[in-house]
């Protein structure tokens, strides 16, 4: 369409200025020109229509003669650049052109041909065995299989044997299309032969594929070692073809000034006898890697660079390529030696030795894909790569600080400078250190610790540990501390280090025989953090959350890279940051650093205060779980899942997995979680709410006269559809009282418009449910009078009642029976009573379910207040048995019977209707 409508377009454009140049012009030129574009434009779709458009605005008058013939030109070549968006079209009234035509290369006498290549070629070997390869014309075909052994012997032989090359088309303004293959040839290998580019000719109206060949004169460069070309805003034509070619083939990298956007081919045709010339480019180039071409728009290039400094700038990028290799070998040796994740070894050395590094132009961006490459394969936030100016220092940060000695004295002044112990209100302990000791003076310290430290704060109720300031130390004094916080009696598995260095793996667990008594496991511990809290300071904090043994208060930790030796790539400026420790819970889980997240992040001048009120909250958090595992065993539907849970929520809160609550909020989202996980039913559910929320089961409102129509109207739609196919849609289960007070109008507006239907749609997918009273009734409409059917059985757990639920004898208008079919059509919102419905059907094998599986809700939900607190708890309070199976009904909701996306289901339900209907007939 785009084609057609551009010829319009070109004709308005060409009157629009003739018109406006108020004076009268020469038909027939305007149709010559035409009939010479129809004719030679190498883009002819988008002049279908044109000369049949342009005779009848001549016919019909409204063409005016311009007097003025380079005005007249100016004005056509305008609107014919306008019309086909193509710069190179070009209109020109010189009388007295004489056509020159270049004489063609291989009819030129050898000697001559000899003068004009080496005029045109320029070959040096430059520094470091770099080839510099300048050709100003790209020959043809035939000019190259004229002179092949001198082509051979001087340039191609010669350029073979360099280790990289420039390849400069900076001043190359001429050449040969033909000649193209030829050259990608060298910089390719023989096999598999490579499709190029693609020619169409217009006047010929031919298409021509060039690839590359199998054999060249001479040896070929191949395609492993570095190619440069540079380019120039002179750079024009067959030159482009290279440039583009290499370049989207990844086997060049272009360097200088984007290219002057030549054409495959331009002819300048004269327009009849009239003195008027058009220049039009004839053909074209497609090139099958992108389906664009390198003419009008020029080649980009990989690094902008004004012309003249090309060749300067192509050394220094030739010297960062030929550090690649030597830079990727020493970051493989680094990694095999030193990477602590060992298994993770072999896939980052196949990953470094199979990328491609085409796409690098500096260290900056070698240095970019080599670390992008490692956390693709590693997933390991420490290893790094990154490229800096500054002379790497290497730095052991397992070093100790604390040489001073280790005598009695040196120890006492240790423990009175680092340990700080105060006694704050509420009797809670506090207790404050900069750094974590070094490894050597722990077993030396106990007593000294517990006269100063743990003696003080043995009788707190809580503690206190305040790491603000701690910017980390030996992670083998974490062990002592974390021994002192947990039972005697217990042997508890703290951590364990993997050094890859020395390849030995040390656990540590609960230290045997520690000086002085222990704090325990049962009294509460808050640990405060800011941002410069980092290294041993985070993983002992991290271990507090792991071991829910402590509450983290404050900001998030500093995320120090720890356990990391940094090593200059040598000869760059790359440097390789790499985790050569690593630091395991006591789940087995490997800490990857980045921070600690604490349970309640606040400021971290604000921390202390945060604690009091955490304290003061956790005070009462044993009772609320323990209100709530009787509110379950009350109310919850299955008394013995509900015994269960209860237990195992006392047990959680005694095993510290709600050390991490800080709120109503965070304390609703985790029993929530507890309750599903541990009963299996998605329906329980704690919120808090600063109102008592309102019944979610209130008595229903019995609408008035005037109410009705508006009710049947907003609630049902219906339909019926070919073949005799009811659709009835209904988005919520209205309680039966409200049914009945509405059962004439929807009698006479909804039932008796679909009842006499041969099959029924009953649209549930929007339904989120509502009351389950109405559920009888409703099945009735599809069963017969008798027998009555049992549709299902309800267990209510508050009144520890069994109601089997049957059809009803009667019911207001027509039954649809029992023979015709339904299909049901559901969602991952069809809920509650719209569930029990559905399911019902289904079991009594009355309809088809369609859809997608529903949300499984429950039939009834109670809500119960946790003591006296803001916290609410939604307990399903019934079960459903089956009236098929006496089997209770899965929460995990209702599986149709044919799946399909929610969006599709009405159709797939008409596809099987019309089948079946097929099938019948």
């Amino acid at each position: 369409m785009a084609a057609v409508r551009s010829a319009p377009v070109l004709l308005a454009t060409l009157l629009y200025f003739t018109l406006s140049a108020s004076s009268s012009f020469q038909p027939a030129l305007v149709l010559d020109m035409a009939t010479i574009l129809l004719d030679n434009y190498c883009f002819p779709d988008n002049l279908v229509g044109m000369q049949e458009a342009i005779q009848q605005a001549i016919n019909s008058g409204e063409i005016l003669q311009i007097s003025d013939r380079k005005t007249l030109a100016v004005v056509l070549t305008a609107g014919v650049q306008g019309a086909l968006n193509d710069p190179r079209l070009t209109v020109s009234y010189e009388p007295n052109f004489v056509p020159v035509v270049p004489p063609v290369l291989p009819s030129l006498p050898t000697e001559q041909l000899v003068r004009l290549v080496r005029n045109s070629v320029k070959l040096e070997i430059l520094e470091n065995n770099v080839g510099y390869l300048r050709i100003d014309r790209i020959i043809g075909e035939e000019t190259m299989a004229k002179l092949g052994s001198l082509l051979r012997d001087n340039i191609w032989n010669k350029v073979a044997h360099t280790s990289s090359l420039i390849f400069d088309l900076r001043y190359s303004t001429a050449g040969e299309l033909s000649g193209v293959p030829f050259i990608i040839s060298y910089f390719s290998d023989p096999e598999p032969l490579i499709h190029i580019d693609t020619v169409y000719d217009r006047p010929s109206n031919t298409t021509k594929e060039l690839w590359t060949i199998s054999s060249t004169m001479g040896e070929r460069y191949g395609k492993k070692k570095d190619l440069i070309i540079l380019t120039s805003k002179r750079t024009m034509g067959a030159a482009e073809a290279v440039a583009y070619t290499l370049k989207q083939m990844k086997r060049a990298i272009i360097v200088g000034e984007r290219s002057a956007g030549g054409s495959v081919k331009i002819q300048k045709i004269k327009i009849g006898d009239s003195g008027f010339y058009i220049t039009v480019p004839v053909a074209r180039s497609i090139n099958p890697i992108t389906g664009q071409s390198w003419e009008v728009s020029g080649v980009a290039p990989s690094v902008n660079i004004i012309a003249k400094e090309a060749v300067g700038n192509a050394m220094s990028l030739l010297a960062v390529r030929s550090a690649i290799p030597k830079a990727v070998e020493s970051i493989s040796n680094i990694i095999s030696r030193f990477y602590a994740f060992t298994d993770r070894v072999p896939a980052l050395l196949y990953q470094l030795e199979s990328t491609d590094f085409f796409s690098v132009i500096s260290e900056e961006d070698l240095a970019a894909k080599l670390n992008q490459v490692l956390q693709a394969v590693s997933e390991d936030p420490r290893l790094i790569i990154k490229h800096t100016q500054d002379q790497v220092t290497i730095i052991d940060d397992e070093s100790d600080p604390d040489k001073a000695g280790d005598d009695d004295a040196f120890l006492r002044m240790l423990v009175d400078t680092v340990f700080k112990v105060q006694i704050l209100t509420g009797n809670t302990g506090y207790l404050r250190f900069d750094k974590f000791v070094e490894s050597r003076l722990v077993p030396k310290l106990g007593e000294h610790l517990a006269k100063k430290v743990w003696e003080p704060l043995k009788d707190t109720d809580n503690l206190v540990i305040d790491l603000r300031y701690n910017t980390g130390g030996s992670p083998a004094s974490l062990a002592l501390i974390l021994s002192y916080l947990q039972d005697a009696s217990q042997n508890r598995h703290f951590f364990t280090i993997y050094d890859r260095i020395q390849n030995t793996t040390t656990e540590y667990d609960t230290l045997p025989g520690i000086t002085a008594s222990n704090y325990g496991s049962k009294r509460g511990v808050y640990v405060l953090t800011s941002y410069y809290t980092a290294s041993t300071g985070e993983e002992f904090a991290y271990l507090m959350q792991s071991l829910h043994r402590g509450t983290v208060i404050g900001e998030i930790t500093s995320g120090t890279l720890m356990h990391s030796k940094t090593f200059q790539v040598e000869s760059t400026g790359i440097a390789i940051t790499i985790p050569f420790i690593n630091f395991i819970d006591n789940n087995g889980e490997c800490w990857l650093g980045g921070g600690v997240v604490p349970d309640a992040i606040v400021l971290a001048e604000e921390a202390v205060d945060h604690a009091h009120e955490i304290i003061e909250f956790h005070g009462g958090l044993k009772s609320l779980i323990e209100v709530t595992g009787k509110l379950l065993e009350m109310h919850y539907a299955i008394h013995d899942v509900a015994t269960k849970v209860s237990k195992v929520l006392l047990t959680k809160w005694a095993e510290g997995s709600y050390r991490s609550v800080v709120d109503f909020e965070s304390l609703a989202s985790q029993l929530t979680a507890d309750l599903q996980e541990t009963s299996g039913d998605h329906r329980l559910h704690i919120f808090y709410c600063d109102v008592e929320p309102e019944s979610l089961h209130e008595v229903p409102k019995i609408p008035t006269a005037e109410e009705v129509g508006y009710i049947i109207d907003a609630l049902f739609k219906i339909e019926v559809m070919p073949g005799n196919v009811g659709y009835l849609r209904f988005d919520m289960m209205a309680d039966v009282e409200v049914v009945k007070a509405i059962g004439p109008q929807l009698i006479k507006l909804v039932w008796s418009k679909i009842v006499n239907t041969d099959t029924l749609i009953i649209d549930m997918r929007y339904n989120t449910g509502g009351y389950s009273t109405a559920i009888p009734l409703l099945c009735t409409y599809f069963f017969d009078a008798e027998p009555l059917r049992h549709l299902y059985t309800v267990f209510d757990r508050s009144t520890t009642s069994m109601t089997e639920v049957m059809t009803l004898p009667q019911v207001t208008g027509q039954r649809y029976g029992s023979s015709k079919d339904i299909y049901i059509l559901t969602s991952h919102l069809t809920g509650s009573a719209a569930e029990a419905f559905t399911r019902t059907m289904k079991d009594l094998n009355r309809a088809t379910v369609i859809g997608e599986p529903t949300i499984g809700g429950s039939l009834s939900s109670g809500t119960y207040q946790i003591g006296d607190s803001i916290l609410y708890v939604s307990i399903p309070n019934q079960v459903v048995l089956s009236a098929v199976t006496g089997k209770v009904w899965s929460v995990s909701g209702v599986e149709p019977h044919v799946v399909a996306q929610a969006s599709d289901a009405l159709t797939v339900a008409q596809r099987i209707i019309a089948a079946r209907m097929l099938k019948r007939e």
